[in-house]
Parts: structure tokens; sequence; C-alpha cells
């Protein structure tokens, strides 16, 4: 099952308790973590990663690529579906 951007949205916004964002306000490439873009911080990714493990099914342990798959909603979102 291949999830949208959109949906992958909604869900960090329900999810991380984003309040007054909505899915448009978050650019695909944007950053998730650290100043710029949406400003996630440590734990808001063990949140995260628990969500996505529950909603999805994928597993995201310690990974060397951890930076890479949470660089933004694009790298996310193709793990996700690469790996769902």
């Amino acid at each position: 099952m291949k999830i949208s951007a959109h949906d992958l949205k909604e869900l960090l916004i329900k999810s991380l308790k984003l309040e007054d964002i909505n899915p448009n306000d978050i650019n695909d490439e944007a950053p998730l973590f650290g100043e710029e873009g949406l400003g996630l911080d440590s734990v808001d990714s063990i949140e995260l990663v628990l969500t996505l493990e529950r909603e999805y099914g994928i597993k995201i342990g310690k990974s060397e690529n951890y930076q890479e798959i949470f660089g933004s909603v694009s790298s996310l979102l193709n793990h996700i579906n690469a790996n769902g």
C-alpha cells in the first residue's frame, strides 16, 4: 500500500500534536528536525518512530541511515513506501 505525502503530513500533525499547521504548510523537502522546517526534536523522533511502526507496520531500528530516512517528508515517504 502506497501512502501519499498528504496522508503522511496529516499523521505527523496528529501524532506530534503540531498545532496551527496544516498539511499544505509543510514543504516535502524541508527538514523535519532542526531550526528549519518542522523543527522536531529527539522526543518527537521517538514518538514518530512508534507511530510509523503502529500505523504502517514498518520497523525503524537504530540505523546509519536514520538522518537520511528522517531528512524530510519526501525521504521519509520514500522509505515508508519502499519498506511498508
